[in-house]
């Protein structure tokens, strides 16, 4: 398996095959690995041509609270559940999407990019009502939707060669359909390639894992948006040409070895020997546990009761019970110590405001990397930055520049 998708609420995960665009289903209840059924089972292989598979690695979300799982591929959406599979009837004929999301009550499905009936539109998402089949169009995204545990709040990526924007927005359950109101405050990170971001159990932490040019691993703090570590795994990215052996290397880290468990701040990291570091984010200690030893970790993930699954490069897949007695990580709004609390989301609603839905993100957005804030007026006015500012700085404002030249 290369990539997991573990059901938020019940005893369920999904993996994504190495060699063909198929999902297969297991039930991880009881302390153990069962095959419930395959998704694309017929597929034919990737082969070895790297861009062609890119184009054809499907996309799945679990339905928040039934055991149903939508996958959308080269054949169109379809949906799994304990009966079978058939095609997910809702989504527009002849519809292709890159990646898609439920909203958190399971009533509407968010799929990028936008389809007007001929072909993809990257400016925009659709918002599909799946009770009455009902579309329209929602906000640019393009990279997975991760919930905070606590409800009302979720975090997308909408990425760009130059500078991703983590965006946060509002999701309101009593509106049909539910769609993602974009907040002000966002997250910015140099270049693209990133994977969806990952809350921790308690909704204090979020991790971003990426990018298209280094293996780096961020954390964040939430609701303030302040970093808590930003490294890189393995060795640090070399200058230009890249040599073979880094190259190597970057491809062997998982770009899907990252997992919060039961713990509140305790993240876990699958690595190219096959063993899972434990990382306490705010204190930045580790501790190496030998699970699979030699064998690379190809995926991870955390269920649902806060066991993690581990996929390896042999083609095991491996159920891990944790230490007893720690937490289980049920979704919830409890507002205990320790637990998700309702009161950071308001908290972080309370220090921004909707982007107007005509608005355009590069007018409104209030960006921070974990380290500094710029508003919209400071970036859109930048024009000199050196080496010490973050490549997506010194890239706009050298673009301010020239414009400046120009008029």
């Amino acid at each position: 398996m290369v990539r997991l998708f573990r059901h938020p609420r019940l005893p369920l995960v999904a993996g994504l095959e190495a060699e063909r665009p198929a999902v297969r289903v297991w039930d991880c209840g009881a302390g153990r690995l069962r095959e419930l059924g395959r998704v694309g089972a017929e597929s034919r292989e990737y082969g070895d041509a790297e861009w062609e598979k890119r184009g054809r690695i499907p996309a799945a979300d679990w339905h928040p609270r039934q055991p149903l799982l939508v996958v959308a591929g080269e054949d169109g959406v379809r949906r799994w559940t304990p009966d079978g599979v058939r095609d997910l009837e809702s989504v527009p004929p002849g519809a292709r999407y890159h990646d898609i999301a439920f909203s958190p009550d399971g009533g509407t499905l968010w799929a990028t990019p936008s389809w007007d009936g001929e072909g993809s539109a990257w400016d925009g998402s659709d918002v599909i009502e799946l009770a009455s089949g009902s579309v329209s169009t929602g906000p640019r995204w393009d990279t997975g939707v991760a919930e905070h545990p606590a409800g009302g709040l979720v975090v997308t990526l909408h990425s760009d060669q130059g500078a991703t924007f983590g965006l946060f927005a509002r999701v309101d359950d009593a509106s049909s359909p539910a769609t993602m109101r974009v907040l002000r405050r966002a997250l910015v990170l140099d270049v693209d390639g990133y994977e969806t971001p990952v809350f921790s159990s308690d909704g204090r932490h979020l991790a971003v894992r990426g990018n298209a040019y280094g293996n780096s691993l961020e954390v964040f703090e939430f609701p303030s948006l302040r970093s808590v570590l930003a490294t890189t795994l393995g060795d640090p990215t070399p200058g230009y040409p890249y040599p073979q052996e880094w190259l190597d290397q970057m491809r062997a880290w998982s770009r899907q070895n990252l997992a919060f468990a039961a713990a509140p701040g305790t993240l876990w990291i699958g690595t190219p020997t096959g063993t899972l570091v434990e990382l306490d984010v705010e204190r930045g200690h580790t501790v190496e546990h030998e699970v699979a030893t030699g064998s690379r970790v190809t995926a991870l993930s955390a269920t649902a009761a806060g066991e993690l699954v581990v996929a390896t490069d042999d083609g095991d897949l491996l159920l891990l019970s944790l230490a007893a007695g720690a937490p289980a990580a049920t979704a919830g709004r409890r507002g205990a110590d320790g637990e998700p609390s309702a009161a950071s989301v308001a908290e972080f609603f309370d220090s921004t405001s909707e982007i107007p839905a005509d608005g355009a993100l590069e007018d409104h957005l209030v960006r921070t990397d974990g380290r500094h804030i710029w508003d919209a007026d400071e970036v859109a006015n930048a024009t000199r930055a050196d080496e010490t500012h973050p490549t997506w700085l010194q890239l706009q404002a050298a673009f301010n520049a020239l414009r400046e030249q120009d008029t």
